[in-house]
């Protein structure tokens, strides 16, 4: 399944680069890559995003693990097929969640060395949560519209058969 196939390859590279860098960096060490831009600079991670809930490994754990319960039942729950662009935001997201929970389970903190200067240093998993996250919410938009105005159209043909009946 195209879901499971994108969580495996972005938590697999996401821990590929993770022990990268924490092989050939010192912690704290910054490598201008485009410099005052992009930096790969090696941090630890004890919280969640932008450093929030510092030493809430246990509770981002949990979180992390019922998140990944919850998206699996929502996909095995389906009668009809997801569609491609959902597919992948949940592989991204499930496979973000992944690297991170691997980090926090065996390490009990978060790799992180993605570091553009002017916002907190992330990783790949970081950049596949935000960007699955991202799909799902373009995929709801549009659909939520085309939902809205299916609901339109129903209320309209109802209103239009009433009419017609009346004259």
């Amino acid at each position: 399944m195209l879901i499971f196939a994108v969580a495996a390859a972005v938590a697999a590279i996401d821990q590929v680069s993770k022990s990268f860098i924490s092989g050939h960096f010192q912690l704290y060490q910054s490598v201008p890559v485009i410099k005052r831009l992009f930096h790969l600079t090696l941090v630890h991670n004890r919280g969640a995003a932008f450093g929030i809930f510092k030493g809430g490994v246990l509770f981002l754990i949990i979180t992390a693990c019922l998140a990944l319960v919850l998206i699996v039942l929502y996909v095995k729950s389906r009668k009809e097929p997801l569609p491609f662009i959902l597919k992948l935001a949940l592989g991204l997201v499930m496979g973000g969640t992944i690297g991170n929970l691997i980090d926090r389970i065996f390490l009990g903190y978060v790799v992180d060395f993605l570091d553009l200067r002017v916002w907190p240093v992330f990783n790949a998993a970081d950049s596949a949560i935000t960007c699955g996250m991202a799909l799902l919410f373009l995929y709801f938009i549009k659909n939520g519209r085309k939902a809205e105005e299916l609901k339109h159209e129903a209320r309209s043909t109802k209103h239009e058969a009433r009419s017609t009946k009346h004259e």
